[in-house]
């Protein structure tokens, strides 16, 4: 089995624990010698085993010590080398004398950040970095903002007519996009660690944004509700149902007495000071990242979308578009961006599309905005 080959089963585990694990990064691995694989896993919920320690006991569980002697291992991530919530993986690596390591990417945590490699080699074991590098830093790309940025990846999920409507003007939405299109936001909601939601949506529509699978339901990420004056009754379904928690970003002058009447649905109240009326967004996502969220998935409405846009907040963009016209009267799917120059415009590069059933799926990372020419001082 190549390095390569072994890398695309690595991800394959690391995509089990996608979702679930946060504020850990999601990681797989594989012990294999030849073409047999003898052993993988996955990252469990924090406190539990590491990728690399679930592969090496199945390995060992399966065929015994001898065979994971001398084997090879490929983890989609740098193994840790520190003291955490469990103890170093890299000593376990080491302890069971492997003869190769493949890694997708380092760590960038500074506890961990080229440790874990250099453990490895001082033990005399053959490390190999970025076999697949960019499928494995695609993988870990939440951890990666967790660290480098304080704040969750964000991907901002938009579904519409052909003139970017996303209800008639009587408010009726469901369903625009078909069944395809809506099986594919429901893997994306089971990868996430989060959803969020504006106010005004919950009022129209009322989610419960879980992952399902036809009627069954998968997967219930949490649900970050900005309602700046909770203004969203506790008889919403995100308060309801308690198979997964709700964070609810609220301004600190929300009335005392919504406050407790959410806070009695078991949510969690995270309260920010106003700006101009809004929630401010880039402090609030930082406070999500120190809740340990890594990847936010943004479904609606129109003037969050929007305000996330204006701020440079989204990372990646995910449009469905379906084959129906609405026309002006309809409820727009953005709100304004007040972009005065076209160059300045959110723009998508390294964009995919494909056909899910009539409709289309475009997506695609969100550019650095160009730099802004200033004036010489005379």
């Amino acid at each position: 089995m190549t390095p390569e080959a072994a890398m695309r089963r690595a991800l394959r585990e690391a995509r089990r624990a996608s979702g679930h694990v946060f504020p850990n990064p999601a990681v797989g691995a594989v012990v294999y010698r030849g073409d047999r694989v003898l052993g993988n896993g996955y990252t469990r919920p924090p406190g539990g085993l590491h990728a690399e320690v679930v592969a090496i006991r199945s390995a060992l569980r399966r065929f015994g010590r001898g065979a994971v002697r001398g084997a090879s291992l490929a983890v989609t991530l740098e193994p840790c080398s520190h003291q955490g919530r469990t103890p170093p993986c890299a000593n376990l690596l080491v302890e069971h004398r492997l003869k190769r390591v493949f890694v997708g990417c380092r760590d960038p945590h500074p506890e961990v950040s080229g440790r874990g490699l250099r453990r490895l080699r001082r033990a005399g074991i053959e490390v190999v970095t970025g076999v697949l590098r960019d499928a494995c830093e695609t993988q870990h790309r939440g951890f990666f903002s967790l660290v480098a940025r304080g704040r969750p990846w964000v991907t901002l999920k938009l579904a519409s007519t052909l003139d970017g409507r996303i209800a008639t003007r009587s408010g009726e939405s469901r369903w625009i996009t078909g069944p395809e299109a809506q099986a594919v936001v429901h893997a994306m909601r089971a990868r996430s660690d989060a959803v969020a939601v504006g106010s005004k949506t919950v009022l129209a529509d009322d989610p419960a944004l879980t992952a399902r699978r036809g009627d069954r339901v998968v997967h219930r990420p949490q649900r970050v509700l900005v309602d700046s004056q909770l203004r969203v009754p506790v008889s919403a379904k995100l308060y309801c149902d308690h198979g997964a928690l709700t964070r609810v970003l609220c301004g600190t002058t929300a009335p005392t007495r919504r406050r407790r009447a959410v806070a009695a649905t078991g949510a969690t109240l995270l309260e920010l000071p106003l700006r101009e009326g809004h929630i401010p967004l880039r402090p609030a996502l930082r406070r999500l990242g120190r809740e340990g969220l890594t990847e936010l998935l943004v479904e609606g409405g129109g003037e969050l979308a929007a305000a996330l846009l204006r701020a440079r907040l989204v990372d990646e963009v995910h449009w469905f578009g379906a084959p129906i016209l609405i026309g002006s009267d309809g409820r727009a799917s953005l709100g304004e961006l007040s972009i005065g120059r076209l160059g300045r415009a959110p723009r998508l590069v390294d964009v995919q599309i494909r056909r899910l059933g009539d409709d289309v799926h475009v997506w695609g990372t969100v550019a650095a905005p160009p730099p802004v020419k200033r004036r010489a001082q005379p």
